[in-house]
């Protein structure tokens, strides 16, 4: 018996020899061959240099004890953010969807009055299932699939990540309830407006979510209201047009605690679920709008923010801050004038 210990601890050793943050890419169009392009909405593989369009982006780090979470982030590849998620045992994708439908909606289409063009589209955009009679997106070119393929694919290619923990014993859907469902702007809006449709395990919104004149915000949610957490600049025009505090309120956040500046405070935070921050950007309002997701670091070496964005990802969502009024200064009633 003595003999099998030196085994025993060199097989232990070469486990954590190989224990690293795996960063990994691979194109959609590569991955799955039902996905297609959808050229009327600017939804290409290419971009107009001819660069590839649809790379997609995940990451896991071996090296922290897995956590059973999987962030699917709704908008361009963020490595500091990355670097963030994994580090708190999660896994991470970032899928490459039919998101650029704005370009073919018109202004008369966006205003109809009834509250629920942009929803319509982005649950489409989201599930790859006929919601919005303007857009035609497939099933493969959602965010559902095109997810759900992506994390097989990393089940084969990076056995170490056991990816395989996300996908149903049947192989047919992701394991949502393991979900946290990510974005900024647009990426924010859309991640909210799939989360009220399927429930998952938290919504983590930075700078939104925006659809100012539309009410699918204040619908029935399959994600109850204590798992979506916000994060933006107060100089962002989001915010200073009432869109984001708007959302925020019809997502019935305010029954989480109020609204807290963290320039001005620790975690926490009041266990609230809305964050904001007046951090120096020499009032530039698009400064304002990126600077609340990870872009680099402090003179200290520390991630700017470091300690929001744990927060933001990792705080138990059963423990919430007391219920406040609705802030009465945040403009509700935004549809068009006719």
């Amino acid at each position: 018996m003595k003999r099998l210990i030196p085994i025993l601890l060199l097989s232990s050793q070469l486990l954590a020899a190989d224990a690293q943050r795996f960063d990994l890419s691979k194109r959609a169009s590569e991955i799955d061959p039902r996905a297609k392009e959808h050229t009327q909405i600017k939804f290409s593989f290419t971009d107009d240099k001819g660069k590839p369009a649809d790379l997609q982006h995940a990451v896991v780090d071996t090296r922290v004890p897995s956590q059973g979470k999987l962030v699917i982030w709704l908008m361009g590849h963020n490595q500091g953010l990355f670097e963030r998620i994994s580090s708190y045992g999660y896994h991470g994708i970032q899928p490459h969807y039919s998101n650029g439908w704005f370009a073919g909606i018109t202004k008369t289409q966006y205003e109809d009055g009834s509250g629920t063009v942009l929803g319509k589209i982005r649950l489409e955009a989201a599930t790859g299932e006929d919601f919005s009679p303007l857009v035609n997106i497939p099933k493969p070119d959602g965010m559902m699939e095109r997810s759900l393929q992506f994390v097989k694919w990393l089940s084969k290619e990076n056995p170490a990540g056991k990816w395989e923990q996300f996908i149903t014993s049947d192989g047919k859907d992701l394991r949502w309830e393991k979900v946290i469902m990510s974005g900024i702007s647009h990426g924010s809006t859309t991640a909210a407006r799939f989360a009220m449709h399927q429930k998952v395990d938290r919504v983590v919104m930075f700078s939104g979510p925006r659809d100012n004149t539309e009410t699918w915000q204040g619908e029935a949610s399959a994600t109850p209201s204590n798992r979506f957490f916000g994060f933006t600049h107060i100089l962002d025009g989001g915010w200073t047009a009432d869109h984001y505090c708007r959302s925020w309120q019809m997502l019935k956040m305010h029954n989480h605690g109020p609204i807290v500046n963290i320039d001005a405070a620790k975690p926490p935070y009041g266990n609230t679920r809305r964050l904001i921050t007046n951090i120096d950007v020499k009032g530039n309002a698009g400064r304002a709008h990126t600077i609340v997701v990870p872009g680099g670091k402090d003179a200290m070496g520390q991630w700017v923010y470091d300690g929001v964005f744990k927060y933001l990802f990792t705080h138990p969502v059963d423990q919430s801050g007391p219920a406040v009024p609705m802030d009465t200064d945040c403009e509700m009633d935004q549809q068009p004038k006719k």
